[in-house]
């Protein structure tokens, strides 16, 4: 594809969300995929420049590499709608949807995907019977989480019951209701989708071994400690019935251009669960996304290209592109 075809190119990254550091590493490492491919591409914060003047510099197309809050929640998608410049990733309800957990988990359920269980606690539900309704309807261990944040951040795993209350502590200090969910001993995946609507593909997905088990926020960015394993070496039905389930669960948010979903394989009986989709992955130099796309052979200057030409809007039943 001519790269003078996407025009004048904003990788929009940094942002004022807890995962801005992490978006400053995606939105470099595009920024010079796209640069070397002879995109016009320009970096854009728009935690230190106003939103509105990239209509007035000539922005016609937007790669967002804006990770959590304010990037990934359907805000910065509904700006770009109304400046009518089209955007990488999913639109203004399907972003909105994916970034809040516990709305994601209830359609899934409801579309008869399998998530683990959970329940949500107020801020005013923090006492001792509270606590014991949590731990009798989820058992041990169970993971504590924000529903709003990305990047393991906030994340507890609690073991004892003694440490619900602190879990519950930290993922407070970022939003006030918490999620507490169901812990899925087995194996953790992660699986790509690239397209929208019945053109929506699976890319290959990626098996995840974490010392103890702590895919946390600094094992995930910041050390070598995790293996990585793509191809999986799951069995071939394992991996087709987790390319189905992740596909339909991409289709129920209403997700297009691309996403990721991550998921636990059971292993007393193999059964997958959906845990969240994300729609504006990592493309740092540990990310998930770029590593599952070389193993398709797609460079990652290649995908982020072809990233940046399915950016569309929601304002047309056919999404529209660019000129």
């Amino acid at each position: 594809m001519n790269p003078q075809f996407f025009g004048k190119v904003a990788v929009l990254m940094g942002g004022s969300s807890a995962e801005r550091e992490i978006s400053l590493l995606s939105g470099n490492g595009v920024l010079q995929a796209l640069r070397s491919q002879g995109v016009d591409a320009h970096a854009f914060d728009p935690a230190e420049r106003e939103l509105w003047t990239l209509r007035a510099e000539g922005f016609v197309r937007c790669f967002i590499a804006l990770h959590g809050r304010f990037g990934e929640d359907g805000t910065i998608q509904g700006a770009l709608e109304l400046m009518g410049i089209p955007y990488t990733g999913s639109g203004v309800m399907a972003s909105s949807m994916a970034m809040d957990k516990v709305m994601t988990k209830r359609l899934w359920s409801a579309e008869g995907l399998p998530t683990p269980r959970s329940c949500v606690l107020g801020p005013d539900q923090r006492g001792e019977a509270d606590l014991g309704r949590v731990l009798a309807s989820l058992g041990l261990p169970l993971i504590v989480k924000p529903p709003h944040e990305g990047s393991s951040i906030g994340i507890t795993k609690v073991t004892q019951a003694d440490q619900l209350a602190s879990a519950l502590a930290l993922a407070a200090q970022y939003e006030p209701e918490v999620l507490c969910e169901e812990f899925i001993v087995g194996e953790e995946v992660t699986c790509p989708v690239m397209g929208s609507g019945a053109l929506a593909t699976a890319l290959p997905m990626v098996r995840i071994q974490a010392p103890d088990g702590a895919y946390d926020y600094q094992n995930k960015y910041f050390t070598d400690a995790v293996s990585y394993l793509c191809p999986s070496g799951l069995p071939a039905a394992e991996e087709a019935e987790i390319a189905r389930i992740v596909l339909a669960a991409f289709r129920a948010l209403g997700c297009r251009g691309w996403g990721r979903a991550d998921l636990m394989v059971r292993a007393s009986d193999r059964k997958p669960f959906l845990l969240e989709m994300n729609t504006s992955p990592g493309m740092t130099s540990h990310s998930l996304v770029p590593m599952s796309a070389r193993a398709q052979g797609i460079s990652y200057e290649d995908l982020c290209v072809r990233l940046l030409a399915l950016a569309s809007l929601d304002t047309s039943p056919t999404h529209r592109r660019a000129p």
